[in-house]
């Protein structure tokens, strides 16, 4: 069993298809595995064994599917390392997962110190270049590209994915191969993936949405991805029509982005499928989006830590607002603070088991211990299930706000607030009060051309939900600090209005 197979398979099926394509450029499945296998065997031939960890500290382009792929044929573990990490956040993860090799760009060569990690042997250039570094091209000179994937138990690790690192050190999550192939052939299967589509990839592929759901994905249905470093939407929305992307994956805040931009009909028309995940999507952006569209944008649920996919919001049965039911093999329960599963309808944290769930992570028993107890996954996440098994997110446990005794979840206010006409985007989350030990904030981004108070916006909440959980403050921002990822960053919000006060 080997993750790098899907590749093979798809060079042997249809060879001059396209795998990737990238600014102009294409790459086929027939060059995509001679080249990943020639890299595998240079690698080999570097002394990078069986089990040994190999870092893609990469942007978005085509070098890092190839250096993945290399990396698991050569029998390898796969480290991915966030390209907006500097040279502190780099050097952690060099220390918990001491590489033997690193694949990384010119332009992140800086953040690199291979001096104060000495088992880093090789350093290798895959764009841009610099005095004494090695190049992409010269190791895939000096391989061959005969070299098949390496025959790997479906229990041994084959990547290191690192949490977000947003409520302290990131860990390293760590996947199996066995866990990876099941995962992405569920993804392919529930979200229909055709050989003939052609899937928009602007995510982060050092994150587990871009590498498993969408690029592993694909790769796993022989369909072409449509690579972007980035996404920039008049680059993703003249790709859409130039490139025939069919497949379209985004987090909330990229849905908020394309309605509040009023993007026409006719931009997506090639489009037939939209999906998010990674975030929690607003029950109204959701609304808005199908009756602006006329699709509806499907929604998946899960973490790093289950390879990512748990639960679909099925094609049979769209329900807005949840995250639908578990997929096949998996099970997904609510249960309270002593692990003991609620009546259908409460709130409590929802746990996964399932083929996806991790290994452990990465040099961490403990934390291990801590997240598997029991056989399940606590994921961290608050929601409930309905009579029909659909789950539906609540909040993550640690952005619920405790305002003198009563619990108020973000999500709930953040849905509220996204229903007035003026607001583009916006973040709810609590702060220290000395009287009622939490209080309600809010930070919102305005529509263009459009006003409203702050007293406007809180009487607006107080008309809609509980009093106690309308914002005691609301703040006027140009934008809100996000993940690479897109996933707005509450964590940052808090630190900023504590140093305010």
């Amino acid at each position: 069993m080997n993750i790098a197979e899907h590749v093979e398979l798809a060079a042997r099926s249809a060879p001059l298809r396209a795998a990737i394509v990238f600014e102009g450029r294409m790459l086929t499945y027939e060059a995509l595995n001679l080249c990943s296998s020639a890299l595998a065997d240079s690698l080999r031939r570097k002394g990078v064994k069986r089990g040994e960890r190999v870092a893609l500290y990469l942007p978005n382009i085509p070098a890092f599917a190839l250096a993945y792929v290399a990396v698991l044929k050569a029998g390898a573990i796969a480290v991915s390392i966030n390209s907006l990490f500097k040279s502190e956040e780099v050097s952690y993860i060099l220390l918990d997962a001491t590489p033997k090799v690193v694949f990384t760009v010119a332009d992140l060569l800086p953040n690199l110190r291979p001096d104060e990690h000495p088992g880093i042997e090789h350093v290798v250039l895959c764009e841009g270049v610099a005095p004494g570094a090695d190049s992409l091209d010269d190791w895939l000179a000096a391989g061959s590209g005969a070299f098949p994937a390496e025959d790997m138990d479906p229990d041994e690790p084959a990547a290191l994915l690192y949490s977000s690192g947003t409520t302290g050190f990131p860990k390293g999550v760590t996947l199996t191969h066995n866990n990876i192939i099941t995962n992405i052939r569920t993804a392919a299967r529930y979200s229909g993936y055709k050989a003939a589509d052609r899937l928009a990839l602007f995510l982060p592929l050092f994150h587990v949405f871009g590498q498993n759901y969408i690029m592993n994905a694909g790769f796993e249905a022989g369909a072409t991805l449509v690579l972007f470093r980035r996404f920039v939407p008049e680059l993703v929305l003249r790709a859409i029509g130039g490139e025939r992307i069919t497949m379209f994956f985004g987090v909330p805040t990229i849905y908020i982005a394309l309605l509040s931009a009023n993007v026409p009909k006719k931009a997506l028309a090639t489009v037939r499928y939209f999906f998010s995940a990674a975030a929690t999507m607003p029950q109204e952006i959701s609304r808005r989006w199908a009756e602006t569209y006329g699709q509806p944008v499907y929604e998946g649920y899960g973490l790093t830590e289950c390879s990512p996919f748990a639960a679909y919001n099925h094609v049979s049965r769209h329900k807005f607002g949840s995250v639908g039911t578990a997929v096949e093999n998996f099970q997904v329960k609510i249960v309270d603070d002593n692990d003991k599963e609620v009546a259908r309808g409460q709130w409590g944290e929802i746990v996964i088991k399932g083929p996806g769930v991790m290994k452990g992570y990465w040099n961490k028993p403990k934390d291990t211990e801590f997240a598997l107890r029991g056989g399940w996954l606590h994921s961290g996440d608050i929601g409930r299930m309905d009579e029909d098994d659909y789950i539906f997110i609540v909040d993550r446990v640690k952005d619920m706000i405790n305002v003198s005794g009563f619990k108020v979840w973000p999500a709930e206010v953040e849905n509220a607030l996204y229903r007035h006409p003026a607001l583009k985007e916006l973040a709810v989350y609590g702060v220290p009060d000395p009287v009622k030990g939490e209080r309600v904030r809010a930070a919102v981004v305005l529509k263009d051309g459009a006003s409203a108070t702050a007293d406007e916006l809180i009487a607006y909440c107080r008309e809609r939900l509980a009093v106690y959980k309308a914002p005691a403050r609301i703040d006027f921002v140009k934008d809100l600090p996000k993940s690479a990822t897109g996933k707005i960053l509450k964590r940052v919000l808090r630190e900023q209005a504590v140093s305010d006060e």
